[in-house]
């Protein structure tokens, strides 16, 4: 097939097929982006918590009670939920992956640091939390029962000059903080506050995943009261038993004390879920609207397609007459599309770029995998022989006799 014909034609239809190349270059670089941004959110939505989502449930009070004592209110309340029938454990943290906020810490390797190693999100577990939760130690022990302190006990502590504390971290964090490995028994320092290693759990995430590398987790054996209440984890034994685990635990803490305020009641899932909603809905969005972009590129390029044969009614009737065959019409309109095609999709990868460039700079997206660019320019070659098909067959079946009839 010769190009030159080809170039000509297109050369005496410029504006036609500028807005094909320009549409197609559009398609392309919004798409490449779309579908990478989706490609996130994905990754996103299946991050492993490190926990046994399936089996958790959360229940958070607030409020002051009849009873005045945080510890014994607290005390009273896990005694309550551990008799429930189906419940095998039950703890408290200050914080749990995927949920709005995060409390955060720097960790250091000297209290005269002037610069931290890093920043890590700050959990805070009461006695059993990690077997609760399924976290999985990968190096050390969990913490000694001498090792963990209350927060009301923590907080009437004037002097810290002498205050230590043992600590937990995430693989990551460990593994930052020491990249030759064996952080077990190593010293750490929370401003001038000394912490000594003893465990490290294999994956912890950052509750929001916002405001550093949401895999660096430290955990404190600090067990929190929060005014006669708490956020209670229980682990049960059946997942199919979650609700009715929950409806149980619910009456238990009223039959305790009716006048705190329950602010967070359900499965550890359907918090995750409501979590990621918004992404949810980004995906559904993004992926709409590539479709219907798609759809309209196509309907633009049969559109023109089918223009250009009506336009060339009397032409191809020739070109039959002399002799060129249905095939040679049918390739000569795919090679057009074909090269229509190739210039928008350059046009358009430069415009993927600059646009995730943009975003980059706007919303700290990562960078755009060159791999999505020729991903993307086979789905719009592949897009456009399609789109064109249909209106090439039309032309190729134009019999001479007709083609070449006065008008």
């Amino acid at each position: 097939m010769e190009i030159r014909p080809i170039l000509s034609t297109l050369a005496r239809h410029k504006m036609a097929a500028a807005l094909i190349v320009l549409e197609i270059a559009l398609s392309c670089a919004i798409i490449c982006n779309a579908l990478f941004i989706v490609t996130q959110r994905l990754e996103t939505l299946n991050l492993a918590s490190g926990m046994d989502d399936d089996r958790l449930v959360e229940i958070a009070l607030s409020g002051i009670g009849q009873q005045t004592d945080a510890d014994a209110r607290t005390a009273e309340d896990l005694a309550s939920l551990r008799a429930i029938a189906g419940v095998e454990r039950v703890a408290i943290t200050n914080q749990l992956p995927f949920q709005n906020g995060s409390w955060n810490t720097s960790l250091s390797l000297s209290a005269e640091q002037e610069v931290p190693t890093l920043s890590a999100t700050q959990y805070m577990f009461s006695e059993g939390a990690l077997a609760s939760m399924g976290l999985k130690l990968v190096a050390g022990r969990d913490f000694n029962a001498d090792e963990y302190k209350s927060n009301d006990e923590l907080s009437k502590i004037e002097d810290v000059s002498n205050l230590s504390s043992a600590i937990i971290l995430s693989k990551a964090a460990a593994d930052k903080m020491f990249p030759e490995g064996d952080a077990i028994g190593k010293t750490v320092y929370m401003a001038n506050i000394p912490l000594t290693i003893v465990g490290v759990v294999d994956t912890l995430l950052r509750p929001n995943m916002m405001g550093g590398n949401r895999t660096f987790s430290v955990i404190f054996p600090i067990r929190m009261n929060f005014s006669n209440g708490g956020r209670y984890l229980i682990r049960v034994s059946d997942p199919a038993r979650r609700a009715e685990v929950l409806e149980q635990a619910l009456a238990a803490l009223d039959k305790n004390d009716p006048n705190r305020l329950v602010w967070r009641k359900q499965t550890y899932e359907e918090g995750r879920a409501s979590y990621f909603a918004n992404d949810r809905d980004m995906i559904g969005l993004l992926l709409i609207v590539s479709a219907l972009l798609l759809l309209v590129t196509a309907l633009g390029i049969v559109g023109l397609a089918s223009f250009w044969v009506q336009q060339r009614t009397k032409q191809i009737g020739i070109r039959r007459a002399l002799g060129a065959t249905k095939g040679q019409i049918l390739r000569y309109f795919q090679t057009e599309n074909f090269l229509l095609a190739t210039i928008g999709i350059i046009v358009g990868m430069l415009l993927a770029y600059l646009l995730n460039q943009w975003l980059m700079g706007r919303y700290e997206l990562p960078r755009l995998p060159l791999l999505y660019l020729p991903v993307g320019a086979a789905a719009l070659w592949l897009l456009g022989q399609l789109a064109v098909f249909g209106p090439a067959r039309r032309a190729a079946a134009i019999p001479p006799a007709v083609a070449t009839r006065s008008t």
